[in-house]
Parts: C-alpha cells; sequence; structure tokens
C-alpha cells in the first residue's frame, strides 16, 4: 500500500465537511477536530466561545494513487462558501474556510487552486480561504466524530 498524506480542511460545521470528504474514493480517513487557535487541548465547549482562535477543520487523510491532491481541493471548493470569513449557511463563529497543508507541494497546489477558483468567477466575491502549513490539530470529542453516520446525514448542514 502507497503511503498516505494528509491535509487539513475547514469548511463549516465538521459534521458535514466530515461526511463529505468521506464519501471521496481514495479518502481513507477523515477526523473532525480543531486547528488554527491557540489554546492547546480544546474542547468542543471552549471553541465555540470564539475566544480559542481555532476553527472547526477536518483532518483528511487520502492515498495519493487513488486520488489526487487536486481532485481533494476541487471537491472542498464546493462544499462551502470561500467568500465568508467566519460564517457558513446559518452557522457563524469557528467556521472559517480554510486549508492546511503538510508539505510545500500540497501548500503550492491549494494556492494554485484558490488562484483558479478565483479567476473562474465561479463564486461572485472575493475567496477569503486561509491557506498555510498545518498547525498543531486537536481531535474533537468522539461524539463528533462520524456524525453523519450516527446521526443521519440530514443532520449536517452541508447535506440539507
Amino acid at each position: 500500500m502507497a503511503r498516505t498524506q494528509h491535509a487539513i480542511f475547514g469548511a463549516g460545521c465538521f459534521w458535514g465537511v466530515e461526511h463529505s470528504f468521506r464519501r471521496i474514493d481514495g479518502v481513507i480517513d477523515a477526523t473532525t477536530g480543531y486547528a488554527g487557535g491557540t489554546m492547546e487541548n480544546p474542547s468542543y465547549e471552549d471553541v465555540c466561545t470564539h475566544t480559542t482562535g481555532h476553527a472547526e477543520v477536518v483532518r483528511v487523510e487520502y492515498d495519493p494513487e487513488r486520488v489526487a491532491f487536486d481532485e481533494i481541493l476541487h471537491a472542498f471548493w464546493r462544499m462551502h462558501d470561500p467568500t465568508r470569513r467566519a460564517q457558513q449557511d446559518g452557522d457563524t463563529g469557528q467556521y472559517r474556510s480554510v486549508i492546511f497543508t503538510t508539505s510545500d507541494e500540497q501548500l503550492e497546489q491549494a494556492r494554485a487552486s484558490k488562484d483558479a477558483e478565483e479567476s473562474s468567477g465561479r463564486h461572485g466575491e472575493p475567496i477569503v480561504t486561509q491557506i498555510a502549513p498545518a498547525p498543531a490539530f486537536y481531535r474533537a470529542e468522539e461524539r463528533h466524530q462520524r456524525y453523519a453516520e450516527k446521526h443521519g446525514a440530514g443532520a449536517c448542514p452541508q447535506n440539507r
């Protein structure tokens, strides 16, 4: 088996984002969590105070022999509104659009992908997605893992 790679994405409520990534052939695992803030080991309740700086994110592990990073980026751009700084659907706060990369190659691909999305005019407004090397990732509590599988995909904002 090929060596897997991973990247971290924020695109709204992590329940729906995780569910969407899990449906991509070649994605080995998707784990909900928090990243990009200042507090170590934050809880969901901490992140919801909007004082930790963390975004709700999903760590996506994938097999690059089965799915290209560009395909994962393509899915990311279509699963949320990248023109909203801290809001997706009716949710506000820790829902920023972000790509945290784990290699220089991913960083370059993510930036090129953002440029292509921006120049496509598809979004009608400037894209505010943050792209940066991956900071510490903190796994969310078990109740947030595989939420759509446990409660039905309709419970996730991106799947309504």
